[in-house]
């Protein structure tokens, strides 16, 4: 039997950020979901409990870019944790930089020590290790191109090429799009994106919720990435998950070998290490790993106070 968020609740969270993308953990407080397999909690999560979500992540409390991650027991037995991802307007299948920031967060508070750690998700159990020098390696779902070069007619802008992919979330890769991948560009980046993802969604791909666009990388770096979420945010961080569905195209284009190492930056030039080895070359579907550093920022409790008129989170209904 599920059991209702109560009117009043304490919810003890811990924030990280990995490359500057935050991760909120629910810690404890949170939803009973019942049992089952995740990819059927997260749907009650999101039937049932999207008012909690909301007051998680949403303003006050937080805001647009703030990733939550609600730990709960897991369905597969080879895990020891499972996990629910959620940003501004929903759940997430997987997120990278949350792992990221969920091994950190462990760590921290004494759960874990260095090694691997199976953690069960909707779509599909990963494997985390913690490395001795703090950075975290997640073994990623299986990711793969779904479509190659598909030209979309975005309106103001014109046609724009891209592939369509998948890396634990459904992206489309635009990497020839002129545009500058800057800070002080975010602004025209998220315009452009968000203009390109309402196009592809309507053309024919309406899973696609991520639009990733590619460039030179800096000092060190074989590309700097700019990626618009599902809520209008955009990546502080490389992203995980588009990470993956990067290394899944290379891969499929002959222009990464298994096992060589790419280096992703973000918008802000920190950076995740990619690398892939087949699972099934013929269908294209890679088992990538993307390694990234986390940080501990707060350890804190949320009072959702029934008095309050946001207590639910400011939303968009």
């Amino acid at each position: 039997m599920l059991h209702p968020m109560p009117l009043a609740a304490r919810i003890s969270v811990v924030d990280s950020h990995t490359g500057g993308e935050p991760t909120r953990v629910v810690v404890s407080g949170g939803p009973d979901l019942g049992e089952g397999p995740l990819a059927a909690r997260v749907e009650r999560f999101q039937a049932q409990q999207d008012r909690f979500r909301s007051a998680v992540v949403n303003e006050p409390r937080g805001s647009d870019v703030l990733v939550g991650a609600l730990l709960v027991p897991p369905h597969d037995t080879t895990c020891a944790f499972g996990v629910i991802f959620f940003n501004n307007v929903g759940p997430l299948g997987m997120c990278g930089h949350g792992t990221i920031g969920l091994l950190v967060t462990l760590a921290h508070l004494g759960r874990i020590g260095p090694g691997d750690h199976r953690i069960d998700t909707p779509v599909g159990a990963v494997t985390a290790t913690l490395n001795a020098d703090g950075s975290v390696s997640v073994a990623n779902v299986a990711s793969y191109r779904r479509a190659r070069s598909v030209v979309v007619d975005v309106p103001g802008i014109g046609p724009v090429t891209g592939d369509v992919a998948w890396g634990g979330n459904w992206f489309f890769l635009v990497g020839d799009h002129g545009r500058s991948l800057d800070l002080a560009s975010v602004e025209a980046l998220t315009d452009l994106t968000w203009r390109i993802r309402q196009a592809v969604n309507a053309q024919g791909y309406p899973e696609v919720d991520h639009v990733e666009l590619f460039g030179p990388g800096g000092s060190g770096g074989d590309s700097r990435n700019f990626v618009l979420c599902p809520g209008k945010a955009y990546d502080r961080s490389p992203c995980g998950t588009g990470t993956s569905a990067k290394l899944a195209c290379l891969a499929a284009d002959g222009d990464l070998a298994e096992g060589e190492e790419w280096v992703q930056e973000g918008i802000l030039g920190s950076a995740f290490r990619g690398r892939f080895t087949w699972e099934d070359r013929p269908s294209g579907r890679i088992l990538p790993v993307v390694t990234g550093t986390a940080h501990v920022t707060a350890e804190s409790t949320l009072i959702l106070d029934p008095a309050d008129p946001f207590c639910w989170g400011i939303r968009v209904e």
